[in-house]
């Protein structure tokens, strides 16, 4: 008999208002260059760690698919990125899919410091 808690799913205001109350609210951009933050530093692949992600799905709309993305930078820097994904990702001619495939992912869940 399994005994864990089910688990509830999470709308994204509700991530969202949890990433601001933690001051991780700082949107990443792209451009070719790479991830941004809104200083214009940009950071390549290996200087970001993805933290955790986040999929949503639409209740009757596959273009309410999106993809939440925490990330942390070596310099200590925490925040998201937020995409369409499926079909409504249109990534492909600029580069993003190649990069966000190439920043490494945290295995460790001691890593996410709150609990969703």
């Amino acid at each position: 008999m399994n005994t864990s808690p089910i688990a509830v799913m999470n709308t994204l205001s509700q991530v969202m208002e949890k990433l601001r109350l933690k001051g991780w609210d700082h949107e990443f951009h792209f451009s070719p260059k790479g991830f941004y933050l809104k200083e214009k530093h940009f950071y390549a692949p290996e200087a970001l760690e993805i933290i955790k992600t986040y999929r949503f799905e639409g209740d009757s709309n596959p273009s309410d698919s999106s993809i939440l993305y925490i990330l942390r930078t070596r310099d200590g820097q925490v925040g998201y990125i937020l995409d369409a994904y499926g079909v409504y990702s249109t990534h492909d001619e600029s580069g993003y899919d190649n990069y966000i495939r190439r920043i490494p992912l945290s295995h460790r869940e001691e890593q996410m410091p709150f609990d969703l």
